[in-house]
Parts: C-alpha cells; sequence; structure tokens
C-alpha cells in the first residue's frame, strides 16, 4: 500500500463495530483504510479447528498449565479460552494492564476481533433504557431516544440474520426476525409454569441470535446454520454473524477498502488550525516500524477500553488530557453486567425425550423488575434478564456408577437425567469514579502505557445480585424442579465481556465526549462507535446495539463527508 495516500476513512478495528464501518463507509463510496492491531484472519481458510472433535483434543478441552499461565486472565470465564479456540484469544503476559480494583478484561487481537467469538444474542433496546437515566437522575442523559435507532435496528438485524421470537413486549421491541429456534420439552414446560405460577409480568421465550434459520434465505457468501455449536472457532458455513463472514467481506467488494492488520494505533492525530483529526499513528506489531496515515474521518472501533486508550493518549497543546476531553469525562463511567450468578437444578422425568442437533443458543427470561410499580424494588435501581438451557446428561454420569462389563456399556449408550441451569444478567449503573486511567509508570512490549482500572461493583449492584439468585431460584421451585442450587462465583466487572463506557453520548460537550451522531464533541471528524460510547448499560447483551449505531454513524459520516463539511 502507498503509505503517502490520504484515504477518506480510516477505521480502527475489525471487530463487531469495525466491520459494520467498513462495510457502510466503503458502500458508500469512501476509500477507507480499515486497521487491526491483531494478525490477518481469513474466513474459513484460518479456522483451524473449525471440524475437530472432542477426540482431537489430549486435555478434553482444557488448556496446558503453560497455556494458562499465558491466558491466566482470559481463563477467568472458564468457558473460554479452550483447546480449540485459544488462538482467539489474547496472551496476557503479552497484552498486560493494571487491575487498581480487579477487571477481567477479555480480548480477541485479530481480523474480526470479537465476533469470532461472541455470544451472538441479540436484543435490542427501548426507551425504556434510554430515558433511565433522566428518569431516575443518575449520570446524565441519552441524546437519543429508541425512535432514532429504531430503522438502524431493522437495517442490521435483516442483514446479519436474527432468529427470534417477537413478543410484543415495551421494554424488549420487537424485530426483524428468522424463524425461531425451538425450546426442547422441559423448557417448553418450564415456560408454561412460569405462565401459569406468576403474574408480574416475567416469561420465557428462546433466545434472540445472531443466527440464518431460514433455508430460503440469501446471504451472499453465508448458509444456513448446521446446529453443531462449535462457533467459537470460526464457522465455516457463515451461519452465525462475524465480521469475516459478512462485513468484511461486502466491504472488499466494492473495491474502497484497504486492510492492514498487526496495526496497532495509538495516537489520532489533530490539527490545531482546522480543528480536525488528520489521521492516526500506527506501529507495526511486527516490525515495531511507526508509521502515520491521514485520512478526513476517523471511525475508533477499537473494543471499548482499547478506543479509551487511544482517545487518552491522543495528547496535544488543544488537548493535553486525550482527544476531546474537554470534560474530564473521558475514561468514566465504565461499566459491565452481571455476570457468574444463578442457578442449577435436577429435572425428574422426560426419559424418553431427546433433542437433535447441538442448539447453538437457550431460553430467555426478559427483564420483570423495576418496569412498573406492581415490580417495583426498593432496594436497587434497573433490572436484569436471564439466559439458560436445558439438557441431558452425557455419559460422564456412569463414572460413579458401580457397574462394569456389559452392564456398564449399555449404561453408557444411555442419556442421562435432564438437568436446566440459569445465568443471570443484570444492570451495572454508570458511575463516574469507575475509570480507566493511563498508567503513569507500566507500559507494554511496545513502549505504550497500559490502561489501569479502577472499577468495581457497588450497593445498588450488590442488591441486584441478591434478587437475581433468589428469583430464579423461585421459579425452579415453583416449576418443580429438584436439588434447586443457587449460585454467586467470585467475580469483577469485565467478567460478562460486555465492558462499556468511557467516551459516552450525551447533549453536552460539558459532561460527555461524544453528541447524538457518536462524533467527538469538539472533533466531529472523530466517531467512536463501539461500546465505549456507552452513556448506560441496560441489562440485555450490547453488541446489536452497537451495530445499530454503527452504521447510523457511518451513513451520518457519509453524508457530511459527501457536503465537504470534513475538507
Amino acid at each position: 500500500m502507498n503509505k503517502e495516500e490520504t484515504f477518506d476513512a480510516i477505521v480502527i478495528g475489525t471487530g463487531i463495530s469495525g466491520g459494520w464501518a467498513a462495510k457502510e463507509l466503503c458502500e458508500k463510496g469512501l476509500k477507507t483504510l480499515v486497521l487491526e492491531r491483531g494478525r490477518m484472519i481469513k474466513h474459513i481458510e484460518d479456522y483451524s479447528t473449525m471440524n475437530d472433535d472432542p477426540w482431537d483434543y489430549p486435555l478434553k478441552g482444557e488448556l496446558s498449565k503453560e497455556d494458562k499461565k499465558k491466558q491466566h486472565v482470559q481463563s477467568r470465564v472458564n468457558w473460554a479460552p479452550q483447546e480449540d479456540n485459544k488462538h482467539f484469544f489474547v496472551n496476557d503476559l503479552d497484552h498486560p494492564y493494571v487491575e487498581t480494583k480487579r477487571f477481567d478484561w477479555i480480548r480477541g487481537y485479530q481480523v474480526g476481533g470479537r465476533s469470532l467469538t461472541w455470544g451472538r444474542q441479540s436484543y435490542r433496546w427501548s426507551d425504556v433504557d434510554f430515558g433511565a437515566n433522566k428518569k431516575e437522575g443518575i449520570s446524565i442523559d441519552w441524546p437519543v431516544r429508541y425512535k432514532d435507532i429504531s430503522p438502524w435496528y431493522d437495517k442490521v438485524e435483516e442483514y446479519i440474520g436474527v432468529s427470534g421470537e417477537n413478543l410484543g413486549l415495551e421494554h424488549l421491541p420487537d424485530g426483524k426476525f428468522q424463524p425461531k429456534m425451538d425450546l426442547n420439552c422441559v423448557e417448553e414446560d418450564f415456560k408454561k409454569s412460569v405462565a401459569e405460577k406468576f403474574n408480574d409480568g416475567r416469561l420465557i421465550t428462546i433466545g434472540r441470535t445472531a443466527h440464518i434459520t431460514d433455508p430460503n434465505a440469501t446471504f451472499e457468501g453465508r448458509g444456513v446454520c448446521q446446529y453443531r455449536n462449535r462457533c467459537s472457532r470460526g464457522c465455516p458455513f457463515g451461519g452465525y454473524f462475524s465480521s469475516n463472514s459478512s462485513t468484511l467481506p461486502a466491504a472488499e467488494r466494492t473495491g474502497n477498502m484497504t486492510l492492514r492488520a498487526n496495526s496497532i494505533v495509538y495516537e489520532i492525530m489533530y490539527d490545531d488550525k482546522t480543528k480536525k483529526a488528520t489521521g492516526v499513528k500506527v506501529i507495526d506489531a511486527e516490525t515495531n516500524e511507526k508509521i502515520e496515515f491521514k485520512a478526513k474521518v476517523i471511525f475508533l472501533c477499537a473494543s471499548a477500553m482499547a478506543s479509551v486508550g487511544i482517545l487518552l493518549q491522543s495528547k496535544s497543546e488543544r488537548f493535553p488530557n486525550g482527544l476531546g476531553n474537554d470534560s474530564d469525562a473521558l475514561g468514566r463511567g465504565i461499566m459491565d453486567h452481571h455476570y457468574k450468578l444463578g442457578a442449577t437444578a435436577k429435572v425428574d422425568g422426560y426419559l424418553d425425550k431427546y433433542f437433535k442437533g447441538r442448539r447453538a443458543n437457550g431460553f430467555y427470561i426478559p427483564r420483570f423488575v423495576n418496569l412498573d410499580e406492581k415490580t417495583k424494588r426498593t432496594d436497587y435501581l434497573r433490572g436484569f434478564g436471564f439466559q439458560g438451557t436445558a439438557s441431558r446428561q452425557d455419559w460422564s454420569q456412569s463414572v460413579a456408577e458401580m457397574g462394569y462389563g456389559k452392564d456398564l456399556k449399555e449404561e453408557i449408550l444411555k442419556p442421562g437425567k435432564w438437568q436446566i441451569g440459569v445465568t443471570g444478567f443484570g444492570e451495572f449503573l454508570p458511575y463516574d469514579d469507575n475509570r480507566v486511567t493511563l498508567s503513569p509508570t507500566e507500559k507494554d512490549k511496545w513502549g505504550l502505557p497500559q490502561l489501569a482500572f479502577d472499577v468495581e461493583f457497588k450497593e445498588n449492584e450488590y442488591n441486584m445480585r441478591e434478587d437475581i439468585k433468589k428469583e430464579i431460584v423461585s421459579m425452579f421451585e415453583a416449576a418443580g424442579f429438584k436439588d434447586v442450587q443457587s449460585y454467586d462465583e467470585e467475580t469483577g466487572p469485565g467478567l460478562g465481556i460486555h465492558e462499556m463506557g468511557g467516551a459516552r453520548m450525551g447533549h453536552n460537550p460539558k459532561t460527555s465526549i461524544l453528541n447524538k451522531n457518536n462524533q467527538v464533541h469538539t472533533v466531529p471528524n472523530v466517531y467512536v462507535t463501539d461500546g465505549a460510547f456507552m452513556t448506560s448499560s441496560n441489562c440485555v447483551n450490547p453488541s446489536l446495539t452497537y451495530m445499530a449505531f454503527t452504521a447510523r454513524a457511518a451513513n451520518h459520516a457519509a453524508e457530511q463527508f459527501k457536503a465537504g463539511k470534513f475538507s
């Protein structure tokens, strides 16, 4: 590539948000440079474990002791990384950060980012969420409402393919869905039990997930979900949405995209005369060469905390505390979701029932607290939802059997009894003193300052966690399940892998970093559209919202560019 070329746009990051920014900008005709700090991953070609079977792994999926040392932070989440996808998660020894308070930063540095390993649950926000801060006097008000984002949710859902069920709930808006996946027999009866025994609006539905389920649908280069449930290895069928299978190929087809991997962006350059950004400074991750790239528009989609770090490092005489940081809001209001708590139970009966395939989805219980006077809680604000699944135990149950020979062989061939498990995801309030800063002393291997996290749960979060456990236990017991056990594992912010905030949107540059179009208030040709822009966190998985805001912002940027506003 020509390092002296001035691009129309630069997109920093290739994950959920970066892929969408690249697609929209390129399709609008902008010559776009897409920069990724990690290595190149090509769709299908680089999914090295996509067809492996369990017996291909000597440790049965577990990491070796050596790998656990290298990925000691990534392993805190328990389910990832595993032997089959460890290459999609960072080596923590190479990418350290400072934990003033515990913060579990789960990352994937490669083309596609965490779009290769995300959970794919896709839910819309409502005005209950966009209006909550203003209504309760918490932090600052969102500068947008549902009507502003609704058409962009439509666009994103129809493009990526989201399967699910419309419910008619005000606080969980319906969408443009592919055919829903099926609940299994235990989940169906649990659904009936909840409907019959609770009258506060709670219900059970199948999860809304970014998987193509309609065999007659047309998605260029992608096929229908095969129910393999090997998603975090990379899907060769493109059955679930990722940047690699969808948005980046769309951008490439325009002929307007230049993609450069191993490019660590560490600063956005600013011109005090024009009061605009002029480009970015990059370190080549393989050669350590420092390079500058120039463009008229910058999209920061490096992932929430990484984007905040880049803004903090982008210092100048005009912005001594980081680009656009007149308000001192940069790095503040860091949020996540509750995770690692819920309940498990055993289920009697249904021994003549089984299910076909490995459904890469579970059931969902939408928020049912603090929605009206009837569901109001007095000891905490906001709400939570549940994600779970019912399944049959496998052959490992027979290890404890006092059997041998023919009897043992026959027992091993039978599926075990049914069990059910549910995890709660609760909202985390935006506190200004939950923040990330640049360490004044600690550097990474490229000489860049490490991020320092000072983020914690507070009273509202701890009170909500208690209610999360109590409510799911009450539902399990009402359904007649046995051996109901709640759990609340040691955890901290970050482990929900929904880290967000730090460059929040708002009406006023005195209290926020971004305006209603995701532009930096004082540097309007810089857009931030990953999780950093979030002004509150809701309790639903955030990626669909990131994509909708990114598509909206990219179209706004293209209009401004063509109108000559960034020249």
